[in-house]
């Protein structure tokens, strides 16, 4: 499932001022993969956008790639 990692490191990185800052952590358990999202503290806000909306985005489309469907993906965007 790195590809479903992969794809969220792209997006983010693609939005923050500092993608060196950028981290994910996958955790894979028996029903879901928990994709953790790691930035810069200033970046916080890019990623989560006005009332939430980016971040919403970033989980539809990360809902989208999902294509295993055997199991639930969730993205948390870490502080």
């Amino acid at each position: 499932m790195s590809m479903l990692r992969d794809l969220i490191e792209t997006i983010a990185k693609a939005i923050v001022e500092k993608p060196e800052a950028v981290h994910v952590n996958e955790i894979d358990s028996a029903k879901t993969i928990v994709l953790e999202l790691k930035v810069a503290p200033e970046d916080l806000g890019r990623i989560i956008g006005k009332e939430g909306n980016r971040a919403k985005a970033i989980r539809t489309i990360l809902s989208a790639a999902n294509k295993d469907r055997t199991k639930r993906c969730i993205l948390e965007i870490l502080s």
